[in-house]
Formats: structure tokens, C-alpha cells, sequence
């Protein structure tokens, strides 16, 4: 897959914020993706309910990130190998969507699936120590009074399967979700080696997703950010 200039990706993003006229559909692009992006799966499901804490004890829920485009993965501060990398993949994205006026509505979330080992302090430092902004960023851990395996059944609850190894390493699928502004999963990307650039190009969709307006001869939003892929 020819991989889409940044630049002209991030121009075209901003060019269709900044004019609300030309709409585009995460139908079309999901079509688009389904034949660029092979690591990418078009959703339409409900998100699972959960009440989860963050480092300094403020309570969250889906609830509280309507109206905004929820990019969220699980990790554990520990994992010697996918994790990690999976938190830069995805500092990556942030960093592209955090150039546009699109950084006031997505919300980057983070939820470990190991609560004993990662503290609060260990939650403060994974995000600076992998290139994740604060701005829009969140690590979830269990709350108060929940069991240890709070996060793990929610990764279940995702659809992944999860195992502990005798080694005690934790093994659970490698995927971001995708969930929309009125809080429905609509897109997996799995693995790591998804273009960053089909992830920004969907997560501006979900921000401002509207059907092609009709009785229009100027070409859509969607029509140039098609013309980027031919």
C-alpha cells in the first residue's frame, strides 16, 4: 500500500474542519480502508458499560467521553514487548490528530489489564516515557473496591481472549478500538502495523459524520481525501 503523505493528509483534515460543507461518511471510508488497510474491521457494535479509575482517583465511563471519538487499547506498564510499542503507535496518531482542530474531540484512552503492579506513580510515568500527550490522554486502572480482574474481564468484554503465562507475562489481542461520538464501536484496527495515516483519515470521519451532501458539482471532503489513496 503507497502510504499517504502526512502533510497532505493533515492539509485536507483541516481544509474539511474548517469548512463544515464538505461531509464525507465513515461508510465510504470504511469501504476505502477495507481495501487499503487489511488490518482494519468496520464495527457497528455497543461499547462495553464500565466505571474505571485514573491515576488520581477521578472515576470514568463511556458516558464520559460522548460527544467525543474514543481511540482506546489495553496495556500493562510490565509487558516487555507489544505493549509498549502499541503505546508509541498510537503517540503517533495522537501526535497527527493533536496538529488539527480535531485534538479537542478525541479522546485517547489507555486501560491496564494488570491493576496490582500499575500504580498510580507507574500510571503518571507511562505516558511521557512513550511520547503520549496528557492533553487528551487517560490510563485507566480498576477502581476502588472492584476485584484485580476488573480490566481483564472488560478485555474479554472487548472481545479478545486473555491468558497469563507461567511467566507471568499477560497475553491479549493487540487491537485499537475505535468508538464514536455517541459511544458505539465502530472500528478495529488490529496489530501494529496499521498505517497511522487510514487511522487519523477515520477518526476525522467519526468527528464529522455526515452523508454526502447532495445537489453538489464542487467535489466532497471524501472525494479529496480519496484522490490521496489513487
Amino acid at each position: 500500500m503507497r502510504r499517504i503523505g502526512r502533510r497532505a493528509v493533515l492539509t485536507t483534515i483541516a481544509a474539511a474542519i474548517t469548512a463544515p460543507a464538505f461531509g464525507h461518511s465513515t461508510g465510504e471510508l470504511a469501504d476505502l480502508l477495507g481495501d487499503k488497510e487489511r488490518f482494519f474491521q468496520a464495527l457497528d457494535k455497543e461499547t462495553p458499560d464500565f466505571t474505571l479509575s485514573d491515576a488520581d482517583g477521578k472515576l470514568y465511563s463511556p458516558a464520559d467521553f460522548h460527544g467525543k471519538v474514543v481511540v482506546l487499547h489495553f496495556v500493562y506498564a510490565s509487558c516487555p514487548d507489544f505493549c509498549p510499542l502499541h503505546a508509541e503507535k498510537l503517540a503517533e496518531v495522537q501526535e497527527m490528530v493533536n496538529q488539527t482542530l480535531m485534538k479537542d474531540l478525541v479522546q485517547f484512552v489507555s486501560i491496564t489489564s494488570d491493576p496490582a503492579n500499575d500504580t498510580p506513580e507507574v500510571m503518571r510515568a507511562y505516558g511521557p516515557a512513550h511520547g503520549i500527550d496528557p492533553v487528551n490522554w487517560v490510563f485507566l486502572t480498576a477502581a476502588p473496591g472492584q476485584q484485580e480482574d476488573a480490566t481483564r474481564k472488560l478485555v474479554e468484554a472487548f472481545g479478545h481472549k486473555f491468558t497469563v503465562t507461567d511467566y507471568g507475562f499477560q497475553v491479549h489481542g493487540v487491537v485499537t478500538h475505535m468508538i464514536d461520538k455517541s459511544g458505539r464501536r465502530r472500528a478495529n484496527f488490529y496489530g501494529l502495523r496499521f498505517d497511522p495515516t487510514n487511522m487519523v483519515l477515520f477518526i476525522n470521519a467519526l468527528t464529522n459524520d455526515s452523508a454526502k451532501p447532495h445537489g453538489r458539482s464542487d467535489p466532497t471532503m471524501w472525494e479529496r481525501v480519496k484522490g490521496l489513496f489513487n
